[in-house]
Formats: C-alpha cells, sequence, structure tokens
C-alpha cells in the first residue's frame, strides 16, 4: 500500500491550494481516506474523510464552508482543497488510510503548504 502526495506549495493569504493523494496496492473504493495537518508545534488535528466508492464525505466542522474533498476513481486519487488561506493555515497535511484492527494506518509522505505573502 501506498500514498503519495503531491509537492510542496506556498500560497498568498486569501488564496485557495489543492492537495493530491495518489494510492495504491489496495482497491481504492475499498476504504475511506482521512485528511490530517500538523501546524508548526502543534498536533495533528484531523480535517475529515472521504469515502471513495461514493464520494460521501464528513467534514470536521471547523473546517467546513473552507474544505472540499473530492475523489477520482479513473487515477485512484483524493483531494483536499482549501479556501480563504491564512497564516493559520501554514501546516503539513497528510493523507491517512486507516485499517481495521489490528491493522495499523497507511500515511502519505506529507505536503508542506505555507501561507504567506
Amino acid at each position: 500500500v501506498q500514498l503519495v502526495q503531491s509537492g510542496a506549495e506556498l500560497r498568498n493569504p486569501g488564496a485557495s491550494v489543492k492537495v493530491s493523494c495518489k494510492v495504491s496496492g489496495y482497491s481504492f473504493i475499498q476504504h475511506y481516506i482521512d485528511w490530517l495537518r500538523q501546524a508548526p508545534g502543534q498536533g495533528l488535528e484531523w480535517m475529515g474523510r472521504i469515502d471513495p466508492e461514493d464520494g460521501g464525505t464528513k467534514y470536521a466542522p471547523k473546517f467546513r464552508g473552507r474544505v472540499t474533498f473530492t475523489a477520482d476513481t479513473s487515477t485512484s486519487t483524493v483531494y483536499v482543497e482549501l479556501s480563504s488561506l491564512t497564516s493559520e493555515d501554514t501546516a503539513v497535511y497528510y493523507c491517512v488510510r486507516n485499517s481495521p484492527p489490528p491493522g495499523s494506518p497507511f500515511w502519505g509522505q506529507g505536503t508542506q503548504v505555507t501561507v504567506s505573502s
């Protein structure tokens, strides 16, 4: 199982960013993908999850209205798009595929998003 994310991004405040996560090694539609982020000096923060089978999403309340998850079954890729960026969105963003117990989750390598003018 592999989750490979897109490269680092630099954005101005107020802009949007879209990060991709291409998965391989398993059936894309069989597992939810979660998105988390970690800001400098902070713990991991769960942003939400997407069901690649039907595109169903669940967003953490903090991000509703500003984040969109999508899934492309033709390329086995999920995306997170975050709009109206501020400096507080500077973080490393991770996609994670969980596994049923006793399995361990699989993580993407992380994507640095920096918001700065």
